[in-house]
C-alpha cells in the first residue's frame, strides 16, 4: 500500500547575469542594474550608503513573485574593501544547494557591478524551493587551477580546490535568518521562497533563540553511551518534551523515536525547540526522543550502512540505558527509526532486519546506492546521471526475498533535485510496496539539504505517529 505526494516537479532553473563591462560604461552598468533593483523599492543610488541601508532593512536574498509558480531571486553581497579598484576580491562564489554545481571547474560567482562595492547573482527557481547557501569572497589565490591529467586526476584536483575555496565560506551577512552550523564545519543561511512547505515549529530557531525550547515540563538529559558490543563510546540525548503529564498519559505507552546523527539535532540545528512547539500544539503525541551522535565520519559510514551488530546494540544497550531516564512503549508500531543520507538507509534497514522492533521508519533522502558507490560518479564538473530502475542492495535483497519483515509504516522523501538518488528511492518504493509494506512517499523540491529534512522530519513523525480517532 502506498501514499504518493509529489511535493514538487522539477522546474528548469534560469540563472542571469550582467557581463563586466569596461570602467567607461559604468553609467550604462549602473542603469541596468538598476532595473534588476526597481521592483524593491530601494532608495539611493546601488551602492550608496542610502541604499545599504534600505537593503539591511530589507535583508536579503530578495525575491520576486513571478508566474507560473516561479520566483526571481536575487543574492547581494557588499564587498568591504570597496570597488574593484581597491579590492583584491576577484570572485564570489556561491554554493546554492541543488541549484549550482560545486562540481563545476568554474561554479557560479556573483559579479560586481562596476564602480561600486555590490556584487550580485540573480537566478529563477520554484516559489516552493527552499535550501541552504553559502558564499566565499575569495582573492586571487583561490581562482580555478589549470586543470590537466586524467578525468580521475581533475576530479579530485577539483574536489581539492573546491575545498579550499569553502574554507572561505560565511553565511550571508544581509539574510535576517539566524545562520547556522553547515555539517562541514561551516556556516550556512537558509532561503524559503513563499510557497515552500510550512516549517512554523522551526521559526524561534530561526529567530536566533536556542532551540531548547520552554524547559518547564521538559526532560533533556545528555548521556553516554559506552557500547561492549561496538567496542565505543558516544554521546546520547535523551529528550521529552512534556515529561509532566500527570494523570493523562501513561509514560509507559509513549511512543519511542531514534534520531540518528543525533549530534546534529541536537547541537546544529536543535530540534527540540520544535518537536515541543509540535507537542503542545497536538500535532504529535507526548513522546520520548533519543539523539544518537554518529561519532565521527567513519564510524558513520561503518555503523550506518546496514550494520546488524549497531542495531543489536541498539536494542540490547541502547535502548535499555534510555529507559532507565524515563520508560517509554516497548512496542514495535510505537518506534520509530529517524535518518537522513547514511542514516534514511540505517533507518530503512533498521526496520527490514529487525521488524519486531522498529515498526515505524522515517527515510529522508535514504543513500540507497549503497553498497554501489560508482552509481554516484559523474564526469568531471557535471552531476550524477540518472539511473532509472537501477538497484543498491535494500531494494535487491527486497526484491530476492532476503528482508521477510512483518509489514512496517514508512515515510519516505528525497529531493526532486537529488538526480540519481531519486531513481534508487523510487526503485525501493516499489519493492517496499510489493512486499506489503504501507509507504508514505514523497518528493519535495529542494536537495540533500538538512534545511528541507528538518521540515520533513516533523512531517514524518505526525504521519508516523498519528492517532487513530
Amino acid at each position: 500500500m502506498s501514499e504518493v505526494l509529489n511535493r514538487s516537479m522539477p522546474v528548469p532553473i534560469s540563472h542571469e547575469s550582467s557581463t563586466v563591462q569596461p570602467l567607461g560604461s559604468v553609467q550604462r552598468i549602473s542603469a541596468s542594474a538598476s532595473s534588476e533593483f526597481s521592483a524593491f523599492g530601494l532608495e539611493g543610488v546601488i551602492g550608496d550608503a542610502r541604499w545599504w541601508r534600505a537593503l539591511q532593512q530589507k535583508g536579503a536574498p530578495l525575491v520576486e513573485p513571478l508566474a507560473n509558480d516561479l520566483a526571481r531571486v536575487t543574492f547581494v553581497w557588499r564587498d568591504p574593501h570597496g570597488d574593484e579598484h581597491r579590492s583584491p576580491i576577484r570572485r564570489v562564489y556561491i554554493d546554492v544547494n541543488s541549484v549550482t554545481n560545486h562540481r563545476s571547474r568554474n561554479p557560479q560567482s556573483l559579479e560586481r557591478i562596476a564602480g561600486t562595492d555590490v556584487w550580485r547573482w540573480r537566478t529563477t527557481l520554484p516559489a516552493n524551493w527552499r535550501g541552504t547557501y553559502t558564499l566565499a569572497p575569495v582573492a586571487k589565490d583561490y581562482l580555478p587551477p589549470n586543470w590537466s591529467g586524467s578525468e580521475e586526476r581533475q576530479r579530485m584536483s577539483q574536489r581539492v580546490w573546491w575545498r579550499d575555496v569553502m574554507s572561505q565560506a560565511i553565511a550571508d551577512p544581509l539574510n535576517p535568518n539566524q545562520p547556522y552550523s553547515a555539517s562541514w564545519g561551516g556556516a550556512a543561511s537558509a532561503l524559503h521562497l513563499p510557497q515552500a512547505p510550512e516549517q512554523t515549529a522551526w521559526f524561534s530557531l530561526d529567530a536566533g533563540e536556542s532551540g531548547l525550547g520552554d524547559d518547564s515540563g521538559a526532560l533533556l538529559q545528555e548521556l553516554h553511551w559506552s557500547s561492549r558490543t561496538l567496542g565505543n563510546r558516544r554521546k546520547v540525548w535523551v529528550y521529552s518534551p512534556e515529561e509532566a503529564q500527570g494523570d493523562n498519559v501513561d509514560p509507559r505507552r509513549r511512543p519511542l523515536v531514534i534520531l540518528l546523527d543525533g549530534q546534529h539535532w541536537a547541537t546544529r540545528m536543535p530540534a527540540f525547540s520544535a518537536l515541543q512547539y509540535e507537542t503542545r500544539q497536538g500535532a504529535l503525541p507526548p513522546a520520548v526522543y533519543v539523539l544518537v551522535d554518529a561519532i565521527d565520519g567513519e564510524r558513520r559510514s561503518e555503523e550506518l550502512c546496514c550494520n546488524p551488530r549497531f542495531w543489536e546494540a541498539v536494542q540490547d544497550e541502547l535502548i535499555p540505558l534510555a529507559a532507565g531516564v524515563t520508560p517509554f512503549s516497548s512496542r514495535a508500531m510505537d518506534t520509530v527509526v529517524a535518518g537522513q543520507s547514511f542514516g534514511g538507509l540505517a533507518a530503512m534497514y533498521a526496520g527490514l532486519a529487525f521488524s519486531e522492533r522498529f515498526g515505524c521508519v522515517l527515510s529522508q533522502s535514504g543513500s540507497f546506492w549503497w553498497p554501489y558507490v560508482e552509481y554516484l560518479h559523474a564526469p568531471p564538473g557535471q552531476c550524477a546521471v540518472r539511473r532509472p530502475g537501477e538497484r543498491g542492495a535494500l531494494a535487491e535483497q527486497l526484491a530476492q526475498g532476503r528482508l521477510s519483515a512483518r509489514p512496517l509504516r514508512i515515510y519516505q522523501e528525497v529531493g526532486a533535485r537529488e538526480d540519481v538518488m531519486i531513481d534508487l528511492n523510487e526503485t525501493l518504493r516499489i519493492e517496499l510496496e510489493r512486499a506489503g509494506h504501507h509507504v508514505n512517499y514523497l518528493l519535495f523540491e529542494g536537495g540533500h539539504d538538512w534545511l528541507c529534512w528538518r521540515g520533513g522530519l516533523i512531517e514524518g513523525l505526525r504521519w508516523l505517529l498519528e492517532q487513530p480517532d
